[in-house]
């Protein structure tokens, strides 16, 4: 019986750990965009109403803005400015592609920037790999 309590006290602690860990990110699952949509909307000059944001080391993205690295203070201030007069209901993507999405130093901090500020559409590019992998290599629309 000491057992069975133990094993079932670890599976508790051991689950509680896992969704703590579940709600550390920013977005939520139905807030990631699958590279191809955004690449067809480019693609079909449907962008008029999304604002791309490159949050990382280079805009490579066909009509991104560069605002740096999010992990920088600096650059998080200069985020904030530059959507503090855009509509709160705007689409708004962010991405950064530096290195695999589950390391990356720069997308959360931005997404939480989001948030905070109260933004309704904010989606964050699903680059799994990096940039290159999940965008460059599939040729889809990129800055010369």
């Amino acid at each position: 019986m000491k057992h069975l309590i133990v094993l079932l006290s670890a599976f508790v602690i051991f689950s509680g750990s896992l969704s703590a860990q579940e709600k550390q990110e920013p977005w939520k699952n139905s807030q990631l965009l699958a590279p191809k949509v955004l690449a067809d909307k480019i693609t079909k000059n449907q962008t008029a109403d999304v604002l791309i944001l490159c949050v990382g080391p280079d805009a490579v993205i066909k009509g991104s803005v560069d605002l740096g690295a999010a992990h920088d203070a600096e650059n998080l201030v200069k985020l904030k400015d530059y959507l503090k007069d855009v509509p709160k209901d705007k689409e708004v993507v962010i991405y950064c592609g530096c290195c695999p999405f589950a390391k990356c130093p720069n997308v959360r901090p931005a997404f939480t920037v989001l948030n905070e500020m109260g933004f309704r559409n904010a989606r964050l590019l699903d680059l799994p790999k990096n940039i290159k992998v999940d965008w460059l290599d599939k040729n889809y629309p990129s800055n010369d």
